[in-house]
């Protein structure tokens, strides 16, 4: 039988040379949930800006093994098959954190936020606090997280798979509605791996308000140099952005 393993990381920071310092996941497919939740070291410095999210000091960590020395890393590595199905918020962030400990992932992957942005193309942000209020999911959590035995708190890796599995109920529902027919698992197998066309406005920028469709007859050039010289440009900007440049 398939198992679904809902992650979530909280790391160092977020910079090419950070490490994850907690990792926390759930496993669902049998009759109980599978719950993990550990701190490990890394010596990396913590940066002041990752503990403000996460409020994960150095103190806490010291001492603790390394993450490859887990308990719920080794779990995870017997779990990595192609049968079972890895669900994250934002992926490819966590699976490269991931990848520098020496995972690869052979699940299938559901990037909940690539799926969301596919279901909920009119939603003004897409990120998981987001919705956990948009969608009224903190209505939800504390009867979940009981259900659970789960402690819930602000930005703890656990805490966040959690609203992560009220979020995937929410989006099964809204991909059987716009798919109807289609095996919605599968279906958000396949959407995590379509990029997705953005209509609305830029939030950065000099062009800050307009589309980037406005911009590729106003200012095509600054279109291109975006493509060339920001690095960190997501896959769906990038594919927006040759999109309307090849029709332009």
């Amino acid at each position: 039988m398939a198992k679904y393993i809902i992650l979530d990381t909280e790391t160092t920071g977020a910079g090419e040379n950070d490490r994850v310092i907690q990792l926390g996941y759930m496993v669902l497919g049998a009759k109980e949930v599978e719950v993990h939740n550990e701190l490990c070291s890394s010596e990396v410095p913590i940066a002041i800006g990752a503990m403000e999210v996460h409020n994960i000091t150095p103190d806490m960590i010291e001492g603790k093994p390394a993450c490859t020395e887990l308990s719920a890393y080794k779990r995870l590595l017997e779990l990595n098959t192609p049968d079972n199905y890895m669900i994250i918020h934002n992926a490819p962030f966590d699976i490269g954190m991931l990848e520098k400990e020496g995972f690869a992932l052979d699940m299938k992957l559901i990037d909940t936020l690539r799926v969301a942005k596919h279901v909920f193309p009119d939603s003004e942000y897409h990120r998981l606090q987001y919705f956990r209020y948009a969608l009224e999911l903190y209505k939800e959590e504390e009867a979940e997280a009981a259900k659970l035995g789960i402690e819930l708190k602000a930005h703890d890796a656990l805490g966040d798979v959690l609203f992560l599995k009220l979020l995937l109920s929410k989006l099964r529902k809204a991909v059987q509605e716009k798919f109807p027919g289609e095996n919605d698992v599968e279906k958000m197998v396949a959407l995590t791996q379509e990029p997705v066309f953005i209509t609305k406005p830029m939030r950065f920028g000099k062009h800050k308000g307009k589309t980037i469709q406005e911009l590729a007859h106003e200012d095509a050039g600054y279109l291109r140099w975006m493509m060339e010289n920001m690095q960190n440009l997501d896959e769906d900007t990038r594919y927006t952005i040759k999109k309307v440049l090849e029709g332009n």
